[in-house]
């Protein structure tokens, strides 16, 4: 038998994390797991000339820690509505490179599963910008579970 207590959803407020995040608090309620929700705030935009920044550990915040705690309040206050109590659910609001953080966040949180949402970004936007989903797969401590949300996926005529 299958034990999951621990399930990290990274949210971004996209419609792809929106998708994990319903299959997160479904499995969070089945398995009577923790969930934590995770927002990283990207620090790669405060120099993009940099290119050494993705792989260098943010030592100094950039968003002050009131705004952290609002964020974390808004990311509770919504899963919290939706689920009624019936999970136990802690936000986590931290600062630097998204998949470095997902994999260090699910480390620290002895996560059993991670819920990711992926817009699924290919061919030339996928060798200049590569995908978090893709990365975190790779090197995750535990199983990851991508979600996809096709029917907002660009169709051309």
């Amino acid at each position: 038998m299958i034990t999951i207590n621990n399930i990290l959803c990274p949210v971004d407020y996209s419609i792809y994390s929106e998708k994990a995040l319903a299959y997160a608090i479904e499995l969070a309620t089945r398995f009577q797991a923790k969930l934590y929700l995770l927002h990283v705030l990207d620090t790669r935009f405060l120099d993009v000339n940099n290119p050494e920044l993705p792989y260098i550990p943010v030592t100094t915040n950039i968003i002050s820690e009131e705004t952290i705690d609002m964020l974390k309040s808004r990311l509770l206050k919504s899963v919290n509505e939706e689920t009624q109590g019936k999970i136990s659910v802690e936000a986590v609001v931290v600062q630097g490179v998204p998949f470095a953080e997902i994999i260090r966040t699910a480390k620290e949180c002895n996560t059993d599963l991670i819920v990711l949402g992926t817009h699924g970004r290919t061919g030339l936007a996928h060798v200049f910008m590569g995908s978090v989903a893709e990365k975190v797969v790779r090197k995750a401590p535990c199983p990851v579970l991508t979600i996809r949300h096709p029917e907002h996926d660009f169709v051309s005529p």
